[in-house]
């Protein structure tokens, strides 16, 4: 695909942002900027957050992954179900209760202020990594099929792409995600369909026969009970997507900022249940994709990527755009929107929520006049993009896929210590030396690391995989356990 026609693709579709930016900003405060003024329509709600789930790594990644792991992912998108289940019965009353801003500030009410700060800190330190990572695979798509040809370097294209996030959150922010991300989940879900379209009509499929011919693949396997010390498990993958649902999304202030938006928990847990069946839909949309892209490059005798995350890139812009005509460079733009959707409706959602929760869990901005808000806002918001271009340029400089890989499971690590403390929290009526707190919560992710590392040879070969979520939680809740005391009964005078 010529650089030039990926560039205007690009322009117009921020210009298509910019506008729904400026339409929905008119008048907003900081209230606005942080809770949409409680006013979004729970359908949107639902749809935006396909695109903030489904970050622009889970775009090429999942399809290329059918290879190695068949459908076995969809035993974690299966336990997603029933963590989705938790968050709308248990996490959201709790939230609108309380009638949270900040969904760290429970943290607060229940333990006290140490808790509080290590929750939110945590977060910042998970969401930051993590969607720096995130843009930065995708940034570097880009890169590939569009930026090196018009010889604009890496650091410059990155500032190019941060500048533009910035651009349309800075006044709306969350009011302004909700609305860009239901066009971006938009423009996500129709080019996996229309990809999916094109590539089984390549290879001659009715809709009948390419669901038989996926149906009946080697690659269609979801279930596996054979070896409990297999990472595709069921068991193991069931309970971690449960788990990976619950804190990544219920304990995740990202995730939860959109939720709530919503008028009330009825409309909120609406908008949850919508949310789960098109997640689990689109999800395997994306595997049924994989399966077709394998068949199309056996067919045409064109090789593996090694690294099976570039299966999709590489058929899309090298192949189908050049070799397959009109409907090879459709399928060529719908890659490319696609993965821009999925990676700025990820990289937008967390910019916001990482200012949000900063202002509101580091500033206490809720007892300051609006102007000293906005001020605040303001420069945290720039802040944090320009965090977001220091981390990314120095995963660029270190240029090291092992790297890339450790950020990510540090990232996983992280969100341990939210589970122990909620869990602690929502199951336990027990007070606890808030002070001692932090300290538990470093110990949690350290230990599991401990065990990560040696359990093939401390337990006859078992291998923990995403399982290592639900140990470290249970560390830091035991830890949690050992710093508390029964609570004292209440007078009877």
């Amino acid at each position: 695909m010529s650089p030039y026609i990926a560039l205007s693709i690009l322009v117009v579709y921020f210009i298509v942002l910019i506008a729904v930016s400026i339409y929905t900003s008119r008048g907003a405060d900081t209230n606005t900027f942080f809770t949409a003024n409680k006013q979004s329509p729970w359908y949107l709600v639902a749809f935006a957050m396909i695109g903030t789930s489904l970050s622009g790594v889970t775009f090429i990644s999942v399809p290329g992954a059918v290879g190695r792991i068949q459908f076995s992912y969809f035993q974690v998108v299966l336990g997603y179900i029933l963590g989705y289940l938790f968050i709308g019965t248990v996490l959201m009353p709790l939230y609108y209760r309380l009638n949270l801003v900040s969904i760290y500030s429970y943290l607060e009410q229940r333990f006290g202020f140490w808790a509080y700060k290590t929750g939110s800190a945590f977060f910042l330190l998970s969401r930051t990594l993590g969607s720096a990572v995130r843009l930065y695979v995708a940034a570097q798509v880009l890169q590939l099929a569009m930026y090196n040809g018009l010889g604009i370097p890496f650091e410059v294209s990155v500032a190019i792409t941060i500048a533009l996030i910035w651009v349309y959150t800075f006044k709306g922010g969350i009011k302004t995600i909700i609305i860009t991300d239901t066009l971006q989940t938009t423009f996500l879900v129709t080019a996996v369909a229309l990809t999916i379209y094109l590539v089984a009509n390549q290879l001659n499929y009715s809709f009948g026969g390419m669901v038989s011919a996926i149906a009946d693949s080697e690659y269609s396997r979801v279930f596996f009970f054979d070896d409990p010390k297999d990472n595709k498990y069921f068991w193991k993958q069931f309970l971690s997507g449960a788990f990976i649902a619950i804190t990544m999304t219920g304990m995740d202030q990202d995730l939860m900022q959109k939720n709530l938006t919503c008028k009330n928990i009825g409309e909120a847990q609406k908008n949850m249940f919508w949310f789960t069946i098109t997640l689990t839909f689109v999800n395997l949309m994306f595997m049924s994709l994989g399966v077709l892209l394998y068949f199309y490059a056996q067919s045409k005798n064109i090789p593996i990527p090694a690294k099976t995350d570039d299966l999709y890139a590489m058929l899309a812009l090298n192949h189908f755009g050049v070799h397959e005509g009109t409907a090879g460079v459709i399928v060529a733009i719908t890659f490319l929107i696609g993965i821009t959707a999925a990676t700025y409706a990820s990289s937008d959602s967390a910019l916001t929520a990482l200012t949000t929760a900063f202002c509101i869990d580091f500033m206490n901005v809720a007892k300051k006049p609006e102007t000293e808000r906005a001020r605040i806002k303001h420069w945290v918001h720039i802040g944090f993009s320009v965090l977001f271009y220091i981390v990314i340029v120095l995963f660029n400089q270190m240029n090291s896929k092992e790297v890339i890989t450790a950020i990510f499971d540090i990232a996983g690590y992280t969100y341990g210590p939210l589970l122990g403390l909620f869990a602690f929290g929502l199951y336990t009526k027990r007070p606890v030396n808030d002070r001692l707190t932090p300290f538990i919560c470093i110990a949690g992710p350290v230990i599991t690391y401990i065990l990560n590392q040696n359990s093939e040879v401390w337990f006859d070969g078992y291998k923990i995989g995403f399982e290592r979520l639900m140990l470290n939680g249970f560390i830091v809740f035991m830890g949690l356990l050992l710093i508390s005391k029964p609570k004292k009964a209440a007078s009877a005078g």
